[in-house]
């Protein structure tokens, strides 16, 4: 009786034991997603709604400081992300989910704000969401997952994307979007490229040559 009562008693102890480290464990997995590049990619994302309110009450300065604030949070994630080495796949994820909703919510942005600079440009806007859409559904297609890379092309227009609420505040900045949705269409053509061609790449490659000269290494 002694004896199977021991064998209880180490049976629990052990139980709670796997528990315990299975706990820890998961705990620790759950922390190191919980960082500051991973919360600037978040807020980038949940406090786009405070940028439609300063439009629907017609705070055009407010809104600018909110716009370009969020819009350094996509600057500072990646810095703080190499700097520190808290590179994830789910942080690349969270920062391209919360660059879709903040540079599609931009163009919103500019037909709500300044609809006489983007109406010359609807054709090459029509062009822009084909492109863009097209870049999704190749990539649900040949990754099984919507991806939007982060190719020095896309990049560059990040910023150009960037600055154009800026100076769209103070100037006429019609040919700036046609030059904007041009470079785009181009970006979006390279990363239908690379779907297509390698399938499910790193998104943080720079360009699709950088592939092509990996491509011996990887037949190696």
């Amino acid at each position: 009786m002694q004896g199977n009562n021991m064998k209880l008693a180490n049976s629990n102890g052990n139980h709670s034991a796997t528990d315990t480290i299975s706990v820890t464990a998961t705990g620790y997995s759950n922390r190191k997603y919980l960082t500051v590049p991973n919360f600037l990619s978040i807020s980038r994302a949940a406090f786009l709604p405070i940028l439609f309110y300063f439009i629907a009450v017609d705070r055009p300065g407010l809104f600018l400081i909110g716009y370009l604030l969020l819009g350094a949070t996509d600057f500072f994630d990646g810095i703080i992300a190499r700097r520190f080495n808290q590179k994830s796949e789910i942080g690349k994820t969270l920062d391209s989910v919360a660059d879709i909703f903040y540079y599609l919510s931009t163009a919103w942005f500019i037909q709500a704000l300044y609809p006489e600079y983007l109406a010359p440009n609807s054709l090459l806007l029509k062009i822009f969401f084909i492109a863009f859409g097209l870049s999704f559904v190749v990539s649900a297609i040949k990754c099984h997952k919507p991806i939007l890379m982060h190719t020095w092309i896309l990049k560059f227009n990040a910023v150009l994307v960037y600055s154009l609420m800026f100076f769209s505040y103070f100037f006429n900045t019609t040919y700036m979007i046609s030059a904007l949705l041009i470079i785009y269409v181009i970006g979006f053509a390279e990363e239908i490229y690379i779907f297509i061609r390698y399938g499910d790449v790193d998104p943080d490659t720079p360009y699709f040559w950088k592939i092509i000269e990996r491509e011996p290494a990887i037949k190696e």
